[in-house]
């Protein structure tokens, strides 16, 4: 894929001694593409997710790269000088929302600047009349204008996620990067939550790269699913192809609280219909 938004090339990662966490992992992800994450608790996708946004390093392997538009933001297990410029590129949405409680909605969407202006302004929360309008009109895509001058612990969880999503607009993020984003939502909240990220990638051509544990929405948002097992991509393709079968034996005993209404009777190509064991080469 030479036109990738995306570029991960032999990525580990260990933690301690010897818990590895993940295992020379190469993907690519296009531009403009919706993406779903998935696997089993520890399976690494955190880690992977934060690898690519260079808020942990991978291991110190000579060939290892990962690569956002082109930019090295790490090398051989070492971030790059750019990070910090390359990062304004890559909005970062977690499952806790990760706001101030204590600020406004607009302050907390509004430090989505702060990697674009002097740091002295950004301490005294120095904003300038665009910055707000612009901010204003992050919350209003989002749906959630009215609630600007609340403190952010005044939000409903969806609320909060929603004002995230807000603030990576004003970061003016091409790729976003949502670590288990409707994992403590109720089914509601998760499907607005979710119906905004599908907008931005399908209106604004953002990439978005989002880890699930709800398998049914990869099913309905991302056309494309990655599914990794103990650190290693098992899978990497529509997620149309994915089937009871490969999901159970993906998430093991985590399968009995997978919520898969419809997928029952689904066939899927043959590829989706082989045991986890023997898809490693689906994904090379």
């Amino acid at each position: 894929m030479h036109d990738a938004a995306v570029s991960i090339k032999n990525i580990s990662k260990t933690f301690g001694r010897d818990f590895k966490a993940l295992h020379n992992v190469s993907v690519e992800i296009g531009h403009g593409e919706m993406v779903a994450l998935i696997g089993a608790s520890g399976s690494g996708k955190s880690t992977l997710l934060r690898q690519i946004s260079g808020l942990i390093t991978s291991d110190p392997e000579a060939d290892s790269a990962i690569n956002v538009h082109g930019q090295v933001i790490q090398r051989g297990g070492k971030i790059s000088t750019d990070a910090r410029t390359i990062r304004s590129r890559v909005g970062m949405i977690f499952q806790q929302f990760n706001l101030v409680g204590r600020l406004s909605v607009l302050t907390n969407v509004l430090t989505g600047n702060l990697g674009r202006m002097p740091r002295w302004k950004g301490t005294f929360g120095l904003f300038s009349t665009e910055q707000k309008r612009i901010a204003m009109q992050a919350l209003q895509r989002v749906g959630i204008a009215p609630q600007a001058l609340n403190r952010g612990s005044d939000l409903s969880g969806g609320q909060q996620q929603r004002a995230a999503i807000a603030r990576t607009l004003v970061q003016g993020a091409r790729v976003l990067i949502a670590d288990e984003p409707i994992a403590s939502l109720d089914p509601s909240a998760a499907r607005r939550v979710m119906d905004i990220l599908s907008e931005l990638n399908r209106v604004d051509e953002i990439t978005v790269i989002v880890s699930l544990h709800q398998v049914e929405y990869a099913l309905n948002y991302c056309p494309r699913t990655i599914a990794l097992r103990e650190g290693k991509v098992v899978y990497d393709g529509p997620s149309a192809a994915l089937t009871p079968d490969f999901l159970s034996e993906l998430y093991g005993a985590e399968s009995e609280e997978l919520f898969l209404p419809g997928l029952e009777n689904r066939s899927g190509p043959a590829d989706a219909k082989k045991p986890v064991s023997e898809l490693a080469s689906v994904a090379a």
